[in-house]
């Protein structure tokens, strides 16, 4: 029988007696982790040496600190708003950034917020290496024996919702189970904060051994801040987009490359002449281009797109809202073959737009303004998007394959990556020190699976130059210590200078097509090594256009659509005011300027005479009167950065 509880002492207090001896628990990744009750047992048990606690989880997001300088002043007010003066900072990631855990507990991820824990020795020790649909079964590995999870209440009724992470609890619960071993005990923490989501995440309150609704005030849900979006990206995502085909099955990620290929799919369906002319600004040739000839063409979608991604997330709002992802699925695979083979009747296609779903995730993060808009989504709208277990979105699911074929048609999986090698490997998560940025998370599931599927691609996103410490360096490697997808899965790669298609290529034809995108300071140096090697004949000359892969041609040939808000700082909305804005830019040229010791002599240099008349910019900073030496400089860069990126 359900026990329902109203504190969060009460909540440990059960858990602890329901648990005897080590406990072992597992806990969503993102949002659907229970904050305040993770930090409630974690007081307790550290003050427990005899009591074991072993946390099994992934993606511990924590807001970022104030840190000092310009970059202090910026980030610590904003923070406040954003997320809140009373966000729940969790305990254990704290600890874990000071490799300061108490020795009985222990930290288990299989994915971190991007560089987060990079410097964490405790992290890095515990990082499990796992594809997505691994997990589940990794946990019962671990006899886990406790899943705590926020959910949502449904509004007049009383079904919970596993909500904005209904990919691993159950598939772990049936892994666990199918062990032998003993059902782990289910908690769940009501979030009124969390959006309902019914479909296949709502479960009967029974579901759950313990549910414990805390009193408010609720912390507010950990909002991503949406990031201005550079030439770089736009050009990357603009690539990407001619690759989707209409009627086809849509995949992509986060983060600012996302939010450039999903505005670029905007504009090619709602402003296609626009679109047109923007592409052929950035590459004269790209209509020809074989991979998107045999994409079907750039025009709008007629027939929309279905969209199953791990990640339900900002750039997917927008492309419900615009009407490019519409096309519904339904989990009848009579139905869907008879809608594959044109024998659809007038009542199927009736009943497909009934009660099909054109949007599957696995789990959603997003702004605070994403958040709002599932909260207050028509019904109709509602029921079309599905939240369903990872399992069934990250692989073709036994049993069900022959459906799952049949929805994710023509299926595009859009991933980033932070390196390529020229014969195709990626390097996506990790170091060649062993150190993890991140994770694989579902990345190698979506490549392997667009092997599988008919007429399915995948596309790696990555830019194409990196700087460090004040020096660019190429983000096409010849090799690298650290490899996350293996080069006998190459496939599409995408970067600001243009798509290499890799997929069945020989190693020369691979390195020539990677050699196209690589900026041209560093191809030279490529070709030699290939040829060095003996895998590039030594009389190649490159195309007489890899000359122009350069920063300065990029950003002339999206000048004037930039400037006339076709491609815009934040395409999918802002959570920074205008004048934070504005700052945003001078901060990130001051850092893009101060990288060098040298470097930053000059800057500070040519600040001492710079002046600005943007004052609402120096008020928000606290420098509109400063007054220590510090103070007065900091002004004066500041000043400077407005200045330059006016």
């Amino acid at each position: 029988m359900t026990q329902h509880l109203t504190t969060l002492d009460e909540a440990v207090d059960l858990i602890l007696s329901r648990t005897p001896g080590p406990l072992r628990m597992g806990a969503p990744l993102g949002i659907g982790k229970p904050h305040r009750l993770l930090n409630a047992l974690y007081a307790r048990i550290a003050r427990d040496p005899a009591r074991p606690w072993s946390l099994y989880t992934a993606l511990s997001l924590d807001p970022p600190a104030g840190g000092k300088g310009l970059e202090g002043r910026f980030v610590t007010p904003f923070a406040a708003r954003h997320f809140g003066g009373d966000f729940p900072r969790l305990d254990y990631v704290q600890a874990m950034k000071r490799d300061a855990l108490p020795p009985n507990i222990e930290v288990e991820e299989f994915y971190m917020q991007g560089g987060a824990l990079l410097r964490s020795s405790t992290a890095q020790r515990h990082y499990a290496s796992l594809n997505y649909t691994h997990v589940a079964r990794a946990l019962a590995d671990r006899a886990l024996n406790v899943i705590v999870q926020k959910v949502a209440r449904e509004p007049g009724g009383t079904r919970l919702s596993m909500s904005c992470n209904n990919d691993l609890t159950q598939d772990t619960v049936d892994a666990v189970m199918a062990r032998g071993l003993p059902r782990p005990l289910l908690v769940a923490e009501v979030d009124p904060q969390l959006p309902w989501i019914g479909g296949t995440a709502a479960v009967d309150e029974a579901y759950f051994d313990i549910v414990v609704t805390p009193p408010g005030p609720y912390p507010m849900l950990f909002g991503l801040p949406r990031q201005p979006v550079s030439d770089v990206d736009y050009a990357i995502g603009l690539y990407a987009s001619t690759l989707v085909r209409d009627g086809g099955t849509l995949q992509i990620g986060i983060g600012a490359l996302a939010d450039a290929l999903s505005h670029a799919l905007v504009l090619r369906h709602t402003d296609n002449a626009t679109y047109r002319r923007v592409l052929a600004a950035l590459d004269p040739e790209l209509e020809r281009h074989p991979a998107v000839l045999a994409s079907g063409g750039l025009d709008p979608f007629a027939i929309g797109l279905y969209g199953c991604s791990e990640m339900v997330n900002e750039g997917f709002k927008r492309l419900v809202e615009t009407g490019v992802i519409r096309r519904k699925v339904a989990d009848d695979e009579a139905l869907m073959q008879r809608i594959a083979d044109g024998s659809a009747n007038l009542g199927d296609h009736a009943r497909l737009e009934r009660d099909g779903e054109y949007l599957h995730g696995a789990f959603y993060l997003g702004s605070p303004a994403f958040y709002d808009w599932l909260r207050e989504l028509p019904d109709d709208q509602r029921r079309a998007i599905g939240m369903r277990r990872i399992s069934m979105i990250n692989e073709l699911q036994h049993g069900q394959e022959t459906l799952a074929r049949l929805q994710r048609r023509d299926a595009r999986f859009f991933n980033s990556c932070m390196m390529a090698t020229v014969l195709g490997a990626a390097v996506s998560d990790g170091l060649d020190d062993g150190r993890v940025v991140s994770g694989v998370g579902g990345q190698y599931n979506f490549v392997d699976m667009s092997n599988a599927l008919d007429g399915a691609r995948s596309v790696l996103m990555f830019r194409a130059v990196r700087e460090d410490a004040g020096s660019a360096g190429s983000n096409v490697r010849w090799n690298y210590g650290h490899t996350t997808i293996p080069r006998h899965l190459r496939d599409l790669y995408v970067n600001e200078y243009g798509i290499a298609d890799l997929r069945g290529k020989n190693d020369e034809d691979c390195i020539i097509a990677m050699g196209g995108i690589t900026d041209s300071r560093f191809q030279r140096g490529l070709m030699e090594q290939a040829q060095r090697a003996g895998k590039l004949r030594t009389g190649f000359h490159p195309a007489a256009h890899w000359i122009d892969n350069t920063p300065v041609h990029l950003s002339a040939r999206l000048r004037a659509f930039r400037h006339d808000g076709t491609l815009p700082d934040y395409p999918l909305g802002s959570d920074f005011t205008g004048v934070e804005q504005r700052i945003v830019n001078a901060l990130g040229w001051l850092k893009a300027n101060t990288a060098t010791p040298w470097k930053k002599a000059g800057i500070v240099l040519r600040a001492m005479g710079a002046r600005t008349d943007d004052e609402e910019a120096m008020v928000r900073m606290g420098l509109a009167a400063p007054g220590s030496l510090g103070e007065r400089i900091e002004a004066k860069l500041l000043a400077l950065g407005l200045r330059e990126t006016r």
